[in-house]
């Protein structure tokens, strides 16, 4: 078989030239960032700045506050107080006169109030001898 001549062309396309494209716009740059400020800045900028943040962290617990009591209802504080007992108490009460002439009295009625704590009616004795001791005892020291 005979060979066919192309007649000079060859068998592939010629190649074809690129199409034109658009160049790329150009790439706007950001400035470069501000200088940052010196360093220290004053002996007030920082206690400035932590008196405005301790303001602010105040006012917003205050309000806090103020919307958990009207949804709850107002706090209320209770003090509770734990009483001596009146027979311990007696004795240092006699001794305010620095005076150890009223022991003796002192001893029998806290005894008595001791032994009869729901009738004290029954220790009237003991407390008028020990006020007739004090008021003796007083006017000698006062003499």
């Amino acid at each position: 078989m005979a060979r066919r001549s192309a007649g000079g062309r060859s068998a592939r396309p010629a190649p074809r030239a690129a199409p034109a494209r658009n160049p790329p716009a150009p790439v706007n740059r950001a400035p470069p960032p501000a200088p940052a400020p010196a360093p220290g800045g004053g002996m007030l900028s920082g206690i400035g700045s932590t008196i405005a943040q301790g303001m602010a962290f105040g006012t917003g617990s205050a309000m806090a506050h103020r919307a958990v009591d009207a949804v709850m209802g107002p706090r209320t504080i209770q003090h509770e107080t734990v009483e001596a007992p009146a027979a311990a108490a007696a004795p240092n009460s006699s001794m305010v006169g620095g005076s150890d002439a009223c022991i003796n009295h002192s001893k029998a009625f806290n005894d008595c109030v001791n032994n009869f704590g729901s009738d004290i009616s029954k220790c009237q004795f003991y407390m008028d001898m020990l006020a007739e001791c004090r008021r003796n005892s007083g006017s000698m020291m006062s003499a």
